[in-house]
């Protein structure tokens, strides 16, 4: 910071001595009768009756008359050095390496009040946050949707959330407004945890019109790998949200996900270090960190308003999501009404409806939290748990 003051100062006694030999060639050019005033007042850059403010301040005063003497004055909007200091201490001793947006959100948790340029100026002068570099070709942006619900994106990233770890954050978030409705970590990303953030989703805002991702194997069926997604043969999410009524559509590209790259990036610049100062190394309170802290304040920051009013979402009365929103496969009954599934033994109950079950196709339903259940047609037949265990009448009725 002293240096910088320092140069600061030669570079304003530069200034004022290169204004001076200016007017000195000028003054001597008007004088002799080789300039007019208004040559004499274009050397200088300047318009003729400016020059002739000089003319008279040198002839009362000299070359002293000419010093700019608000080049010398320390403005009084300049922020005292203990401010300053104080800022970049701190950014030291708590923050190292975050970006400049990022610490300024904490700065003004914490009560500060200046503007975000003026922190990250000050960041940028004691040369701990970097100059952006210049941005590339022009691309033509795509619109957002202009109401919530029209469009929802998912998308995952694995990264080294926690020193040692690898874990994916699963993201869940609105093309019109950049809200992010649900997030959460995972060990691995896959059917289950989209499950679970379109289920995020539907219980708290309603059921959307669209939903926009990746290729990814648990989304699309690819027949050629980079080529073109088969939209018959669906995949078990592809067909939980046929149920819904929900319009699939798949990126072919980085660049057309650009919102929820750009956001990533956000996203493993910030949750890293956030998480580093909580003193958070597991993920069961990493996942209560995002639903309490982290999400709220990273709408609260980025979200953006719809380009019109309205929304698009609407009420959900068809039931259970979980035996919606769940993975799908038919089996066939036994002899002993039971269903075999991935080496388990599925015993149904006895019911008022049927004697038995004995050669009939039904559908084995595997849900978020690892929990079956079996279905005869719509109607469900019994409840299980994720090793096969039958469930209580009880917990049927409170489900």
């Amino acid at each position: 910071m002293l240096l910088q003051r320092r140069s600061e100062m030669r570079r304003t006694e530069l200034l004022q001595e290169i204004r001076k030999m200016r007017f000195e060639e000028a003054y001597g050019g008007w004088e002799a009768g080789r300039l007019t005033q208004a040559e004499a007042a274009s050397l200088l850059g300047v318009c003729e009756r400016t020059f002739r403010r000089y003319l008279a301040r040198y002839e009362a005063s000299g070359m002293e008359g000419l010093i700019d003497r608000r080049l010398e004055q320390v403005s009084q909007r300049k922020a005292p050095v203990d401010e300053v200091l104080a800022l970049t201490e701190k950014y030291r001793r708590r923050h190292e390496g975050w970006s400049a947006k990022h610490f300024y959100a904490w700065y003004r948790k914490d009560g500060g009040t200046r503007s975000y340029t003026w922190v990250k100026s000050r960041l940028q002068e004691e040369e701990l946050v970097p100059k952006a570099k210049a941005r590339g070709v022009h691309r033509k942006r795509r619109e957002r949707a202009p109401w919530p619900g029209l469009r929802i994106h998912q998308d995952g990233s694995r990264h080294e959330w926690v020193p040692g770890q690898q874990w994916d954050l699963i993201v869940t978030m609105d093309d019109a407004t950049n809200e992010h409705y649900s997030m959460f970590f995972v060990a691995e990303e896959g059917t289950r945890s989209s499950f679970q953030g379109v289920k995020d989703v539907i219980e708290s805002r309603g059921l959307f019109s669209s939903f926009y991702s990746d290729r990814g194997s648990h989304y699309w069926h690819t027949p050629e790998a980079g080529g073109k997604v088969d939209k018959q043969n669906l995949t078990q999410f592809g067909q939980a949200l046929q149920r819904l009524g929900i319009e699939r559509i798949a990126a072919y590209s980085p660049e057309a996900r650009g919102r929820s790259e750009r956001m990533f990036r956000t996203h493993q610049e910030r949750l890293p270090r956030e998480l580093a100062l909580a003193g958070i190394t597991d993920m069961v309170a990493a996942n209560r960190y995002l639903a309490e802290t982290y999400r709220p304040t990273f709408n609260a920051e980025f979200m953006q308003p719809a380009m019109e009013e309205g929304s698009a979402f609407v009420g959900w009365i068809g039931g259970p999501l979980e035996d919606i929103l769940a993975e799908r496969f038919e089996r066939t009954v036994g002899h002993d009404n039971c269903v075999r599934f991935e080496g388990r033994t599925l015993q149904i109950p006895a019911d008022r409806h049927r004697c038995h079950y004995v050669k009939t196709k039904v559908a084995v339903l595997r849900r978020i939290d690892g929990s079956l259940a079996l279905f005869h047609g719509p109607r469900k037949l019994a409840d299980y748990e994720a090793d096969g265990r039958l469930r209580s009448p009880e917990w049927k009725a409170v489900a």
